[in-house]
């Protein structure tokens, strides 16, 4: 029998707490959604691998992290909320021993902020067989997978809802018995899965990982000398020393052990990879289909500079770290001098939660600070990822006027988010979006609405041919449904803000 260790209250349990509403906290940005790991590696120190890799995902989940290891014989989970470095030391790495891990960082889109919603999830079958799962992306069959489990017993009827995560491991662990594997129990509970998922999960013997069929978020395969390797990103296999193979296709399922990758399909693919990965989520060192997220990045830029100029600006600065690249881009093509106007404090999260009042209106401050020697008294143009509420970049206008800039003619590089996303994201609901206060769906009206409520002498965004171009994907091949409204994977039922969406779309339930 494994273990889930709480070091906060040196716990031992299987057994997840009720999830709580999710409330917003006064964020200003979109906030990303979870990075999985998974290695399996026999004779390797393979939790301290799996630190490695959470390390370079961190930016996809800030407030928690788990590592599960198998040797074999059992799973121990250790997980916290917080960041990696602040969770894991040699010691606790060091008691973790075995042969194959798994490991997750969160940010909680479907799951109250407790301990108990941290990942890895863990469950033990009832023929004893340990499972430690980590789950990225939403989905939208929540409730039909909710009923499944109370109708399996798994679940008291009148317990609240579980995360979906937490449905997806312990119907996983229901199908395993004497005459089922956990991957003929995957292969199964899988096309029964609706939504966006990435996978990783372990018996402690084998490295199992999964990806929904339409591809939304990333998962890729790397080789090790003695091991392999499944991650979120491409930056996590550079930082433990793993040769990228290739993507975890939509619709596969794989294990890997001593007998190497085993590989089956359990639903047709149909990709929509998600287009914010390119604009905002995956770090810029990271390849999506073979594309440089950094190079997409700096291409959104020049494309920008070119539908949306800035005739007499003096300079191009980037809001950091995220704006960098498309800045680079838009002053390359424009021939605007590039400079570095914001000096960021690196021990702000790109996720901070402000929870008071005071905060909220502090957190752009403590965030960034401008120099004051660099933009007193010249036309700027500042180059952003993205505006969702719009409360960022208001107060940054704000503190660029004071510290002396003569115009601030601010560019986006992504279009207006206009509608909630419900594959792994946590945006606001449609009526808390900055695009949608206004009714009209003309660009250039939602520009000038938007421009006047944050303040800037101009506001230009990146359409969404010229964002999707930059990709060098085909655009049937990507998901764009928080700037179009165009949900290929449906929406869930149940959620308020799906509701919303369906209610100003005038469909049904």
């Amino acid at each position: 029998m494994g273990r889930v260790i709480n070091p906060a209250h040196a716990a031992v349990t299987t057994h997840p707490a009720p999830l709580t509403d999710l409330d917003d906290q006064g964020e200003t940005e979109p906030r990303e959604e979870c990075g999985v790991f998974g290695v399996w590696a026999p004779g390797e120190d393979v939790s301290t691998l799996t630190y490695f890799g959470l390390f370079a995902l961190q930016h996809r989940g800030q407030e928690a992290a788990g590592i599960g290891v198998g040797d074999g014989e059992r799973i121990v989970v250790f997980k916290d909320m917080g960041l990696v470095a602040n969770i894991f030391d040699e010691s606790i790495l060091g008691s973790l021993k075995g042969n194959v891990a798994v490991g997750h960082t969160r940010y909680s889109t479907a799951g109250g902020k407790e301990w108990s919603n941290v990942q890895p999830m863990f469950e033990t079958s009832s023929s004893g067989v340990d499972i430690a799962l980590c789950h990225n992306g939403n989905l939208v069959n929540y409730l039909e997978l909710r009923a499944e489990v109370v109708e399996k017993g798994l679940i008291k009827p009148t317990q609240e809802s579980v995360s979906d995560s937490m449905c997806l491991s312990m119907l996983l662990a229901e199908g395993v018995d004497e005459n089922t594997s956990v991957f003929d129990s995957a292969r199964a509970l899988l096309p029964r899965v609706k939504g966006a998922f990435s996978l990783t999960f372990t018996d402690g013997h084998t490295l199992y990982a999964a990806r929904d069929p339409h591809g939304v978020r990333p998962l890729v395969i790397g080789r090790l000398e003695k091991g392999w390797v499944v991650a979120s990103e491409t930056c996590a296999l550079d930082i433990v020393g793993a040769q990228f193979l290739r993507e975890v296709e939509p619709g596969e399922l794989i294990s890997i052990d001593e007998a190497g990758i085993r590989s089956e399909t359990f639903a047709e693919p149909t990709r929509h990879g998600c287009v914010f990965e390119y604009v905002y989520l995956a770090r810029p060192d990271t390849q999506i289909k073979g594309r440089s997220v950094n190079a997409a990045r700096v291409d959104i830029g020049r494309r920008l500079a070119r539908s949306c100029p800035a005739d007499g600006a003096d300079m191009v600065i980037p809001v950091p770290e995220s704006g960098n690249p498309a800045a680079v881009g838009y002053a390359r093509e424009s021939g605007i001098t590039f400079a570095h106007g914001l000096v960021k404090n690196a021990y702000v999260g790109r996720t901070f939660i402000q929870p008071t009042q005071t905060q909220r209106q502090l957190g752009i401050r403590l965030k960034l600070n401008p120099l004051r020697e660099v933009i007193k008294g010249k036309k700027l143009v500042v180059v952003d990822d993205s505006i969702v509420r719009g409360n960022t970049q208001r107060a940054l206008i704000r503190m660029l006027r004071e510290a002396g800039a003569a115009e601030v003619h601010v560019r986006i590089a992504s279009p207006p988010v206009k509608w909630p996303c419900f594959y792994g994201i946590d945006f606001a609901s449609p009526a808390e979006l900055i695009a949608n206060a206004t009714p009209s769906d003309d660009p250039e009206t939602v520009a000038d609405v938007i421009r006047e409520a944050i303040g800037a002498d101009s506001l230009g965004f990146v359409s969404v041919d010229d964002m999707v171009g930059a990709t060098e994907q085909p655009g049937m091949e990507l998901c764009t449904a928080c700037f179009t409204g165009n949900y290929p994977l449906g929406l869930p039922a149940g959620n308020p803000n799906a509701e919303a969406v369906r209610k100003l779309q005038g469909t049904d339930a």
